[in-house]
């Protein structure tokens, strides 16, 4: 909730809301912010080392079905797996709250030093939801085994998720670290829909998932 939201419901002055939140509570507002990475020579090593492997991989594929090439298993090696494209499902996510911010600012909020930080990711169930939604659309890949590829943000590399995947025997395309390379999600999906939701709110999750759905 903003200050001056504060203020109206309790019908007092912003000053005096601003001095009792951040004077007498100690409240400070807090904002994720994207920091750019500079890439070390390792990095720069990796990404053509990987990029080298996946275009031989890519060519393999197109020439001789019978190769068996691909992703990065529990110890690292690349894996075996026919028609890599037909395999391979990628994918990002992206929060969407019932009061959805119209600018980074309105999504800053409050928060005490010694609040906890916020639990932000179910890998459990939203590794759960994936596997039975790719088991109802694409049975065939499920029973062929999934080479799933996606960025090395902290969600996907956590050791929760690098277990569920191994117990279910999907591979992992490599990405190098601090790529660039996006998914389409992030370049025709992600900002469109934040813009529309923008400056909107919602009661319940049902009325959000309706407005996502039209």
């Amino acid at each position: 909730m903003k200050i001056r939201e504060i203020a109206l419901k309790l019908e007092i002055p912003k000053s005096t809301v601003h001095e009792i939140v951040h004077d007498t509570l100690g409240y400070r507002k807090v904002s994720a912010r994207w920091v750019p990475k500079m890439l070390t020579e390792d990095h720069k090593l990796q990404r053509v080392e990987i990029s080298q492997r996946l275009l031989q991989r890519c060519q393999q594929d197109n020439g001789d079905e019978d190769t068996t090439h691909i992703g990065v298993g529990p110890g690292g090696d690349f894996q075996a797996n026919n028609n890599l494209f037909d395999n391979l499902i990628t994918g990002d996510e992206t929060w969407v709250d019932l009061n959805t911010p119209e600018t980074k600012r309105d999504s800053m909020t409050w928060k005490h030093p010694s609040s906890p930080v916020t639990k932000k990711f179910k890998v459990q169930s939203t590794l759960d939801r994936l596997k039975e939604a790719i088991r109802r659309k694409r049975p065939g890949l499920f029973r062929r085994g999934v080479v799933l590829q996606h960025d090395n943000a902290t969600p996907h590399s956590a050791n929760l998720k690098q277990q569920w995947l191994q117990r279910y025997g999907w591979e992992i395309f490599p990405h190098p670290a601090h790529s660039p390379d996006l998914a389409p999600s992030d370049f025709h999906l992600f900002g469109p829909l934040k813009r529309h939701l923008g400056g909107m709110a919602f009661e319940t999750e049902d009325d959000l998932i309706s407005e996502l759905r039209n």
